[in-house]
């Protein structure tokens, strides 16, 4: 016997099998993992690229320098109009006014000619504004443009470049004219006020909040569309009902995730010193790394919330972009000053700060200013509490910002774990909102779940109506569980005891977009259901669309609560924690991960039900044998085949020895071959356990089944083996008649004796049994035998072997009719019961072109206005049915017309009230006849 572990030791291998599965996938993932990685150094560089180029435009100017001894410079010539930035050429260096007067013709000539360094021509100037008061005053007017231009890295100063060269050669002509000595020394120098520097423009500081809320938003979005994937896919929920702990589970998840950070953290800190940035170099490198790593921590957090939100992994990107967009446009706020400053409330700033982009902008703004000049030398950890000199109206340090950091975090982990519980999963189950006030939830036992939304009010169960089974081995099978209930006994035999179980979707009312109300009505999926399941037995469990097996599936494996009734796994309830712990170990098909390998499938779901670590490899190479699958063992699953996933899910199903197992069409997309081992495989694992199938192939049924039950609408509507279903529930018997060949001991005429044997023997079962052929071709006739001929068959098949070379027959064959037609006959009449109750008609057109309303399911129907002298009764046809591709019932066709047999009891009578529907337009109402009283051997195809 395979030991298997529990508590603290099942709780660390399940950890250390989840922290190996999220390794793997990265590993598998690489693109996205080396972008993931890479992304700090795409980032940083980008920065040290605009960095460089805004350092490269504002080095022209002295204003980003510290001036203490500035030179003396000789005064500017007036600069050509040529080089001034964005201008149109042909242009003038200036323009002046009052030509008329010979005075100012002469200075304007001598300031032309006395341009230092470069004479002006006499076509580059007009006029320059002068006015004469007297003798001894000359003024003038000077205008030019004072916008300051940059062009490639340049930047050009008006005052400088235009006004001052202007007004100095003006002022030094006037002055000379006025002396009246045109060679008088006018020199006058220049010389800035010193001054310190300007605060230079940190690129980190300026633009570096969004370029690393960038690098966090590729952690984020591939974390929250990880586990939003293992949700989407039923991933987790598979491996929860293997008995995957919640602790194990979250726990893996936030430490792989705080790997990932402490890596990506270390990556900016290192790549913005290799840039040299004065951001990196001149912090202390534990408090750069404390709070990038503090940030990025932050939102893995909010990532782990709001995946709880999300139900398709394609949105994680969506609502990646989303809180990008949002966090780029608070941090423009907090650049602004909002609300770090004195003049906001401490209220304001706490709810801002729930937010990770928004302090984390603050603390990028406070450690770029803390290396902004050369006099501060940045904030070293003894002095992270500290607020700078220079900002006056501190309210927040670093230390701050890493408390609200990790608080913050915390606060986001504790509301993923709650959102996770108390938000419907794929089921629609959910916990109480108040589910950790109840003290069953932290020592492990299971509570009540609940069903619908948050905003969704349910309403009460409509009361169960108690109704006896029809079918004797129904009602058999309810008194039995009964009985031992009852008596209270344990049937060791018994693996599963479903008593009375009752699954009803309460009316609910939902309160969506605009304040709108919608409302459902109460739905009773399963209807008081009593069956055993007996150990080494695979028990298949049928029914169409609808009919309740999924429900009960679902109730029976703890996803889906119960409204009433229980169910016994080996004697424990399923309300318990010991009834659950038996039928959680089970899996869907399919649910698989396409980067992981066949066995690595094998040893996670097998180190998950808690299998000694030393059994796992043994067991593992096992179990890959006995699907055959050994030679794909390392190839992944997303290269598998749909049969050698499902190959896989029956190896994961069954691994670990589980008391019970539910194999949900386990052999759907197979190859016949691969499907015939896998049927192997099934039926040799009854031993020691209890298996329930569903299938949609009545074959596998046939073959696997040691017991068959059909739901329909909600109830078991029969019971038995296979042989027992077909006797009771089929139409009869099936005659298969092969006769000779013409090639085969046949003369030349041989058409014509095959249809001459063919004939007689026709006419001998119509003689003998009274029963039609039901299938004809060349060599063989198909007649289907009602039971109540039974007792003439013994008689009826010795006269007709020894007569067999009389009527040219080569093979006689004899069976029991199909579990399909079994099938079959039980929807129609649940469906014909349904639509009873609910009045629920379909329309038959015959192929007179009447049409007749019919109920959903009915058989024989009578058609009213057809009787006459000799057919009093009138005439009846058989309707076929079929199910479409939604599992619904349709007519298939109907047989010809022939008269109601004699004694039948009709639901009412052909009377006048039937033909005055013939004078009505449109179809008339047909009357449904009890398939007892027909013998099948009235109708022909």
């Amino acid at each position: 016997m395979r030991t298997t572990l529990t508590g603290l030791p099942l709780v660390l291998q399940q950890f250390r099998a989840l922290l190996k599965k999220n390794l793997l996938l990265s590993w598998r993932n690489k693109r996205a993992s080396l972008l993931q990685l890479l992304s700090p150094l795409i980032f940083i560089f980008l920065i040290f690229v605009i960095d460089k180029a805004i350092k490269a435009q504002t080095s022209t100017t002295s204003a980003y320098k510290t001036v203490t001894d500035p030179p003396t410079e000789p005064s500017p010539p007036i600069t050509p109009c040529e080089d001034k930035f964005f201008i149109k050429v042909p242009c003038y260096d200036f323009v002046w006014s009052g030509d008329q007067n010979p005075i100012f013709q002469t200075i304007v000539t001598r300031i032309m000619n006395n341009n230092p360094g470069r004479p002006i021509p006499s076509s580059k100037a007009r006029a320059l504004h002068f006015s004469q008061l007297n003798d001894t005053v000359i003024s003038y007017g000077l205008q030019t443009n004072s916008t300051s231009l940059q062009w490639r890295g340049k930047y050009q100063d008006p005052t400088m470049s235009f006004q001052l060269p202007l007004q100095l050669a003006a002022e030094r002509e006037i002055a000379r004219h006025l002396i009246g000595d045109p060679g008088f020394s006018w020199n006058v120098f220049l010389r800035e006020f010193a001054h310190p520097s300007l605060t230079p423009f940190s690129a980190v500081g300026t633009i570096g909040p969004a370029f690393f809320l960038a690098i966090a938003m590729f952690n984020f979005v591939l974390q929250i569309s990880s586990l939003v994937t293992e949700k989407e896919l039923k991933l987790r929920q598979s491996m929860t009902m293997m008995g995957l702990y919640d602790f194990a589970y979250w726990s893996s998840w936030l430490i792989w995730e705080t790997v990932v950070t402490i890596l990506s953290s270390l990556l900016i800190v290192l790549f913005g010193m290799m840039f040299q940035f004065s951001f990196f170099l001149k912090n202390s490198f534990a408090v750069l790394f404390v709070f990038f790593f503090l940030f990025e921590l932050n939102m893995t957090g909010l990532a782990f919330m709001l995946s709880a939100f999300i139900k398709k992994s394609s949105s994680a990107t969506t609502m990646g972009f989303s809180i990008f967009i949002v966090g780029f446009l608070t941090q423009l706020v907090v650049q602004a000053g909002f609300p770090y400053t004195d003049s906001f409330s401490k209220t304001l700033r706490d709810l801002w700060s729930l937010f990770p982009p928004n302090p984390f902008s603050q603390g990028i703004q406070v450690l770029s200013d803390a290396v902004a000049t050369s006099e501060v030398d940045g904030v070293s950890w003894s002095r992270r509490g500290e607020c700078l000199h220079t900002h006056a109206d501190c309210v927040i340090t670093i230390d701050d910002i890493y408390k609200w950091l990790a608080g913050t975090f915390v606060l986001w982990f504790v509301l993923a774990i709650y959102f996770d519980n108390i938000i419907p999963n794929a089921s629609g189950v959910r916990k109480s909102v108040f589910y950790f006030l109840n003290p069953n939830y932290w020592i492990g036992r299971g509570q009540r779940v609940k069903e619908g939304g948050l905003c969704s009010c349910v309403g009460s169960n409509p009361r169960q109506e108690i109704s006896t089974p029809d079918d004797e081995d129904v009602l058999d099978e309810e008194n039995k569980v009964k009985q031992q209930l009852t008596e209270g006994l344990v049937d060791a035999n018994i693996a599963v005891q479903i008593h009375g179980l009752v699954k009803t979707y309460a009316g609910t009312r939902n309160i969506g977009c605009c304040c709108k109300c919608t409302k459902t009505a109460p739905y009773t999926a399963v209807k008081g259901l009593w069956v055993n399941f007996a150990k080494d037995q695979l028990f298949c469990l049928l029914g169409p669309n609808g009919a309740g097996k999924t429900t009960a599936i679902n109730c029976l494996t703890g996803i889906t609560p119960v409204t009433s009734g229980d169910a016994l796994i080996y004697g424990h309830s399923i309300r318990s924690s010991i009834g659950m712990s038996n039928i959680r170990k089970l899996i869907g098909f399919d649910i698989l991960w396409d980067a992981l390998s066949g066995q690595e499938h094998l040893q996670l779901f097998a180190t998950i039900k808690g299998l000694s670590p030393a059994s796992i490899k043994s067991i593992t190479q096992t179990s890959l044998a006995e699907v055959k699958l050994t030679d794909a063992a390392k190839v992944r699953a997303g290269s598998y085949s749909g049969g050698m996933k499902r190959r896989l899910s029956v190896a994961i199903a069954l691994i670990g020895d589980p008391k019970l197992v539910i194999l949900d069409e386990p052999t759907t997309g197979m190859d016949p071959i691969t499907r015939r081992h896998v049927w192997d495989i099934i039926e040799n694992a009854k031993r020691g356990r209890a298996i329930v199938l569903t299938t949609h192939s009545m074959e596998e049924a046939d073959i696997l089944s040691d017991r068959i039950g059909i739901m329909a609408k909600g109830r078991l509507r029969c019971i038995g083996t296979s042989i027992r279903l077909k006797s009771r529930f089929g139409t009869g018997f099936i005659a298969n008649i092969s006769f000779y060949g013409n090639n085969e001991r046949s003369p030349t005429n041989g058409d014509a004796i095959s249809t001459e044997h063919r004939e007689e023997v026709k006419k001998f079962f119509k003689n003998c049994l009274d029963v039609e052929p039901k299938e004809e071709t060349n060599n063989f006739i198909t007649f289907v035998i009602p039971h109540d001929r039974e007792a003439l068959l013994t008689n009826f098949f010795s006269e007709l072997q020894e007569r067999e070379e009389e009527f040219g027959i080569s093979d006689i064959q004899l069976g029991l009719t199909t579990l399909e037609e079994v099938f079959l006959n039980i929807a129609r009449q649940a469906e014909l019961e349904n639509a009873t109750a609910e009045g629920r008609l379909t329309t038959l057109t015959l192929t007179s072109g009447e049409s007749v309303q019919i109920p959903v399911g009915a058989r024989f129907v009578g058609i009213p206005g057809t009787e006459s002298t000799e057919n009093p009764t009138g005439f009846m046809v058989e309707v076929y049915w079929e199910q479409d591709d939604t599992g619904t019932l349709c007519i298939a066709g109907h047989s010809q017309k022939v008269p109601i047999p004699p004694g039948v009891q009709l639901s009412s009578s052909p009377s006048a009230r039937n033909r005055i529907y013939l004078s009505r337009a449109g179809p008339i109402n047909g009357i449904v006849i009890d398939p007892s009283q027909v013998s099948p051997g009235d109708f022909q195809r």
